[in-house]
């Protein structure tokens, strides 16, 4: 089943076309990665999925009803930031007129606490996390309205090696459980480690097919 499917999608800003005719399509349990240097439209490619911004041509099809979650780029909060890990991930909850939880959001949000390796924590400040730390809370926050599709915006940026490892280690059992993934990467290895399929991203087009056909070369590339 796909999950998205782009058509020949161009988008610009004024009078500069950052994507165009893109074309491409996420499957149920895919885990697409998405690369190319700065400046091809990852980011912009990200935004138009998600709404915020309309393409100039083409179309984005995403069937009636189908959730997106999103992990950003790690963000190093305060470390007077005030909410606890719980409320944090809590946030996503649906809106509500009362200021509490009911006792089935409370049990999911304990569940996605416990499947994302933070019950230790989860009563402490997140200013005070670690970054993996930090990035599994937003994974968790993410994970709460049971998405189809998670997106993961150079979620592993600023992580030492092996928190990059571990999250998207996380990340890939909802993947196996039937969750497709794209994730926005500048990372070649976790390319290769953990995509399914990919997208390279390139200033004048664009590549895509299964993992094993990903360019050797685009490491090189990304450095000239």
């Amino acid at each position: 089943m796909a999950i998205v499917s782009v058509e020949d999608l161009t988008v610009a800003y004024g009078n500069h076309q950052v994507i165009k005719d893109l074309s491409f399509t996420i499957n149920e349990g895919d885990f697409l990665v998405v690369v190319g240097e700065n400046g091809v439209g990852k980011t912009t490619l990200v935004r138009a999925l998600l709404g915020l911004i309309k393409p100039r041509s083409g179309e984005i099809n995403i069937p009636t009803g189908i959730r997106i979650g999103y992990v950003p780029q790690f963000r190093n909060l305060d470390e007077e930031y005030p909410l606890s890990v719980r409320d944090f991930v809590s946030l996503n909850c649906r809106p509500r007129l009362i200021p509490w939880l009911s006792k089935k959001e409370r049990a999911r949000v304990d569940r996605l606490i416990r499947l994302t390796d933070l019950t230790r924590i989860a009563d402490r400040p997140l200013g005070l996390a670690s970054g993996g730390e930090k990035q599994r809370a937003y994974l968790a926050q993410a994970l709460l309205q049971d998405p189809q599709l998670l997106i993961l915006d150079e979620s592993t940026a600023s992580l030492d090696n092996e928190m990059k490892y571990e999250l998207l280690d996380l990340v890939t059992r909802f993947q196996q459980n039937g969750l497709s993934v794209m994730f926005i990467t500048h990372d070649w290895d976790l390319a290769r480690n953990y995509g399914t399929r990919f997208l390279y991203m390139k200033p004048n087009g664009y590549e895509e097919g299964s993992i094993d056909e990903l360019p050797q070369n685009g490491d090189q590339e990304e450095e000239k």
